[in-house]
């Protein structure tokens, strides 16, 4: 649905194409409120990201997109099978020796889990009505200026 929302605002974006910023605030234009995205391009996603078992080039992902910013949230269901991690890892063409410790936390199992991150610069820039997310970090970093 948001490819063909993005499509018809004049998009050459297709199934399987990652959005950018200037996607994320065109869809966020058409709503009022808060909305989510999910079911990910697996391509797309990280190696950890889970996939349905049934579809395997869906990420079970999901991103929260609010009015004038686009995204402030991003989550997903993480994989917990450690062969299909490593599947995962080389079918991105990444190092697996790189991701061992990550690995590792998997050598004996795991639980199935999700996670998810939250802008909170991003968030407070939306819920006060700020024009500028620097307005919303205590100690931003600028060109000039790289700590607080």
């Amino acid at each position: 649905e948001a490819i063909e929302r993005l499509a018809k605002k004049g998009s050459s974006l297709k199934w399987g194409d990652d959005f950018g910023y200037d996607e994320e605030k065109a869809l966020a234009e058409e709503f009022d409120k808060p909305f989510f995205i999910y079911d990910y391009p697996a391509a797309v996603k990280a190696f950890y990201c889970k996939t349905y078992r049934d579809r395997p080039e869906i990420a079970m992902s999901v991103d929260m997109l609010v009015p004038r910013i686009g995204e402030i949230s991003t989550g997903g269901a993480r994989e917990d099978d450690k062969d299909t991690l490593i599947r995962r890892i080389r079918e991105m063409g990444l190092k697996e020796e790189d991701y061992n410790w990550y690995l590792d936390l998997r050598r004996y199992g795991t639980v199935p889990h999700v996670g998810f991150g939250l802008g909170l610069e991003r968030l407070l820039t939306w819920m006060l009505d700020l024009e500028n997310i620097i307005d919303a970090i205590p100690f931003p970093r600028t060109t000039r200026r790289f700590y607080p």
